[in-house]
């Protein structure tokens, strides 16, 4: 966590013990998420109901890039929340959920042609030693000379067609080739569209 966790009492006397259990129960979400910014707890005992005893609630409010997480539990038909430790327990549960919740939805989907694709070379530069491949996807792909199979680099020219495996991994000039191996023409034209009759 880049600050650290705030835990704010609001008619709760503080203590070390349930201080302590929230630390511990924030710190088990980062297994979920690492890159959490902050965290803050209230812990309320509300004001006594109808019916016997008070029931706790907390509140967990996490930052994550671009977002704020808030899961404010008040359960005063639960029983067991006249425990602390179980409202904590619950609540940090349900901000587990979210938080799952959220990393599955910022997820990029894998994209369906890596591995081996098919592409043209629209750029060599014997010279320098590298090159450059429109794929199928029109991804503009960089390759070195070390990953072109049987040593053919030198006789690669622009518009041969190829069969590529792309690195999965980010890299500072975008996506790169780890083996280009000429084959025969494209049997996929991605700048014609199919026409319709």
């Amino acid at each position: 966590m880049q600050t650290p966790i705030e835990i704010a009492f609001v008619h709760v006397a503080p203590s070390e013990e349930i201080k302590a259990l929230i630390i511990e129960r924030a710190a088990h979400l980062e297994t979920f998420f690492d890159g959490i910014t902050s965290c803050h707890v209230y812990v309320r005992a509300p004001h006594h109901s109808q019916r016997k005893g008070h029931r706790f609630d907390v509140t967990v409010a996490l930052r994550v890039p671009g977002k704020e997480l808030v899961v404010h539990h008040t359960k005063n038909d639960v029983a067991a929340h006249e425990h602390l430790r179980v409202a904590i327990r619950d609540a940090f549960a349900a901000m587990a959920g979210e938080l799952k919740s959220w990393k599955d939805q910022i997820k990029e989907p894998a994209h369906p042609s890596d591995g081996i694709v098919q592409g043209k070379v629209v750029e060599i530069r014997h010279d320098q030693d590298f090159g450059q491949i429109i794929a199928t996807d029109q991804r503009l792909i960089y390759f070195h000379r070390n990953s072109v199979v049987d040593g053919s680099f030198d006789t690669l020219q622009p518009r041969d067609t190829v069969e590529l495996v792309i690195q999965t991994g980010e890299s500072a000039i975008g996506p790169q080739a780890s083996t280009v191996r000429r084959i025969g023409s494209l049997t996929f034209n991605p700048a014609t569209k199919p026409s319709r009759r």
